[in-house]
């Protein structure tokens, strides 16, 4: 497997532990919410006990959303085979550039791997966008500066 096969392997294995993390610490949260609203008792302050439950209900409806969110990247992932090798950048590819290395995934970020720095971005975001569909060779300007695509696999 060549080196960057195996750094965009690593790369995905770490989306999917980024992913799984964050998973666990939302349903935690929604468990802690379920378990509050269930034990709460009714306070002979009838307003204190309601705007104390619709808090809860839009902290609920919060982490839904984002377990909804961690869902849909998790399922992105699972859809993304990083063992396949690509010559046109897709959702994927890792794509070396003059200015960096860009996994497009999902949106996590800054990642140091192997004492390297890489950006995990979805191909929704604005470099993500640019990056679609380049190949080798080709130059994309992105807040005023010109990349140019050394590599993507």
């Amino acid at each position: 497997m060549s080196d960057t096969l195996s750094l965009k392997v690593e790369l995905h294995k770490h989306c999917h532990q980024y992913i799984g993390d964050k998973m666990a610490i939302i349903e935690s949260a929604l468990a802690s919410i379920t378990e509050s609203r269930d034990n709460e008792t009714k306070s002979s302050v009838g307003d204190k006990y309601e705007t104390g439950r619709a808090m809860m209900q839009l902290e609920e409806e919060k982490y839904r959303a984002q377990l909804a969110n961690a869902l849909q990247s998790r399922n992105t992932l699972d859809r993304i085979d990083p063992t396949r090798l690509r010559t046109v950048a897709e959702a994927g590819s890792l794509v070396e550039t003059d200015r960096g290395w860009y996994y497009l995934a999902i949106a996590i970020g800054k990642v140091q791997l192997s004492e390297q720095t890489f950006f995990v971005i979805s191909t929704d975001a604005p470099i993500g966008r640019l990056l679609l569909q380049k190949k080798v060779g080709d130059q994309v300007a992105f807040q005023g500066k010109q990349l140019l695509i050394l590599n993507i696999s």
